[in-house]
């Protein structure tokens, strides 16, 4: 994976981003990218071959583990953290779209023919829309993976002992050992608590983007009654 790539695309949206989003990018690549590439591969990394269990019944324990962990937790952080960046390149592929416009508008018709845009990379009409629906494509792929990891392990606490009952070829009752519970536990809850101050932060911006709509539609509605009335008192007089 090609974290300097993606970053680097990423890097783009704070040009068009509010202040939440900037917060959101920084926690996304020093609490989230930089701990999953420096420690969080390392500590998982030998989560399959340190899982023991007390048989040598041939494929038990490999069956275990996938009864156990039907996906490994380095892999899932892998997927939330491509697709909760994902929807943030919508933003990128509308301003880009934007300047192509203007720049065959201008081919068209001249280098001081009027603009289509008085900024391609404003918040205004389309691109407003598609700021916020890529914001909801956050919120809803951050508690995706959430739910995901909850339902798998049933919380996301990780215990050092496992039961392996009634699994084949398994006889009985199998016990299994996860390696280094603990450390792993505290990145999990790491990782975890780092989604939700991005989902926090989500909300937030979408709050924020809404209420900013509200307040400048409402002061453009009471320019225009001001006007209306203005232009009345004029007809009148």
């Amino acid at each position: 994976m090609d974290w300097k790539t993606l970053q680097g695309l990423l890097s783009g949206v704070n040009k068009y981003s509010t202040a939440f989003s900037r917060i959101w990018l920084s926690v996304v690549f020093v609490f989230r990218v930089l701990v999953y590439v420096v420690a969080a591969e390392r500590v998982w990394g030998d989560e399959q071959k340190d899982f023991d269990c007390n048989t040598r019944q041939p494929g038990c324990t490999n069956v275990c583990y996938d009864h156990f962990f039907p996906m490994s937790h380095i892999r899932l952080w892998a997927l939330q953290l491509i697709f909760v960046t994902c929807p943030s390149l919508l933003v990128i592929m509308h301003v880009a779209y934007r300047e192509d416009r203007e720049k065959k508008n201008r081919e068209k018709h001249g280098e001081n023919c009027r603009r289509l845009y008085s900024n391609t990379g404003k918040k205004h009409g389309g691109l407003w829309w598609t700021y916020l629906l890529s914001l909801f494509f956050k919120l809803v792929i951050e508690i995706l993976f959430l739910y995901l990891l909850h339902k798998m392990w049933d919380s996301f606490d990780l215990p050092r002992l496992v039961k392996c009952t009634n699994v084949d070829p398994c006889p009985n009752t199998v016990d299994c050992y996860i390696a280094r519970p603990t450390e792993k536990r505290i990145f999990t809850y790491f990782m975890v608590g780092a989604s939700s101050i991005c989902i926090v932060l989500t909300v937030c911006e979408i709050f924020y983007l809404i209420f900013k709509r509200i307040v400048r539609g409402a002061q453009k509605w009471r320019k225009s009654t001001k006007r209306s009335i203005s232009y009345t008192k004029a007809s009148n007089c």
